[in-house]
């Protein structure tokens, strides 16, 4: 299929090989005075020689590559580029390209956002997770310590250009944690699109391109209507309040076994989805469905009766907060959402042991 050029807030987001036509036809059209391509240890291996030969420009182009993992995307590594960029020449008039999964794209968004006080920059998503995720919105940063995105800007790129043949050289467990914010899209905003899930061995992978597309799109609906979110953008936030918590909790931990982004906000999802449930806003039904479809593709997390505490303290940095008082999106039905919802401990206890159950 022609998957259509989406219109996200001052950004276009091409698709395929119309992705490369615009970013050349870009290239061509500024008048920019070198290019730097930021990877990591991964994309500059799998994901760089395709790209390289796509780019027509005469133009100095420069990698940058930093270590993979969740654990690298902190202001260290920033510093770290910001040397090389000013040691490589860069200036005012650099491009950025931002080649990579969700860790690439929010620290080299965050890296050009702040060089010489903002250079232009191109996100290409490598992964299932940032093709749906991290290429809309304009939210970029980084972690501080083991609290999720603490420092970073909303800021547009120029374009996000989503190629998902890239998708060849995801492993099968990144391509899970890419579909729990599709789950996630389905479950806020579009009941049909959700149950295009619902078994997940029957879903035809030829037509993930249509779902990556409708995935975006209801993303992008959502941030078109509130790119600050003050309102219902905070609907991107279910399963994420918890699911942030639990992420950083494993990063931080040397006992635990680091959790990838989706698989930490899909027990965000079952939990958040409990609470949904005890205050009446879906029904038993609801309930079972979702615990059933995501506990389906993603294995059980076990939590020790330790391990609670030092989650729920996790929550009350997490930047969801305003006037010290946690604030959850919660589902209210399936396909439509309920914001600014505060949740009492109790509740959020009962839900990691039912979650055990």
């Amino acid at each position: 299929m022609t998957m259509q050029t989406i219109q996200a807030n001052n950004y276009p987001i091409y698709f395929n090989e119309k992705a490369y036509e615009a970013l050349n036809l870009h290239i061509s059209q500024n008048k920019y005075s070198n290019i730097f391509i930021i990877v990591d240890s991964n994309t500059n291996e799998f994901c760089l020689p395709k790209l390289l030969p796509l780019i027509e420009t005469d133009l100095n182009v420069e990698i940058i590559e930093f270590e993979a993992g969740e654990e690298n995307k902190n202001i260290e590594t920033c510093v770290e580029i910001w040397k090389v960029l000013t040691e490589l020449g860069g200036d005012r008039k650099s491009l950025v390209l931002n080649l990579g999964g969700g860790v690439v794209t929010d620290l080299g968004g965050f890296v050009a956002s702040t060089f010489k006080r903002g250079v232009d920059f191109i996100h290409i998503p490598t992964t299932l997770l940032s093709m749906v995720d991290a290429s809309v919105g304009g939210k970029n940063g980084v972690d501080l310590g083991n609290l999720k995105n603490q420092i970073g800007v909303i800021n547009v790129p120029n374009m996000v250009l989503i190629d998902t043949q890239f998708l060849e050289t995801v492993p099968q467990n990144e391509m899970r944690s890419g579909l729990a914010e599709m789950l996630k899209h389905g479950l806020i905003y579009d009941k049909k699109y959700w149950e295009e899930f619902l078994d997940i061995s029957t879903i035809d992978f030829d037509a993930l391109d249509q779902l990556i597309y409708r995935s975006v799109e209801i993303k992008n609906e959502i941030v078109k209507q509130d790119p600050t979110e003050k309102n219902i953008r905070k609907a991107l936030n279910f399963g994420h309040t918890l699911g942030h918590a639990i992420e950083g909790y494993f990063l931080e931990n040397e006992n635990k076994t680091t959790l990838l982004h989706g698989e930490a906000i899909a027990v965000g999802m079952i939990l958040e989805s409990f609470i949904s449930l005890h205050k009446g806003l879906i029904t038993k039904e609801e309930y079972i469905q979702i615990k059933t479809v995501l506990k389906s593709i993603y294995e059980d997390i076990t939590f020790e009766e330790e391990d609670i505490e030092p989650i729920l303290d996790l929550l009350i940095h997490d930047k969801k907060n305003e006037y010290g008082s946690i604030q959850f999106a919660l589902i209210e039905g399936i396909g439509k959402i309920k914001i600014n919802q505060e949740v009492e401990n109790e509740l959020i206890l009962e839900a990691f042991e039912d979650y055990k159950s």
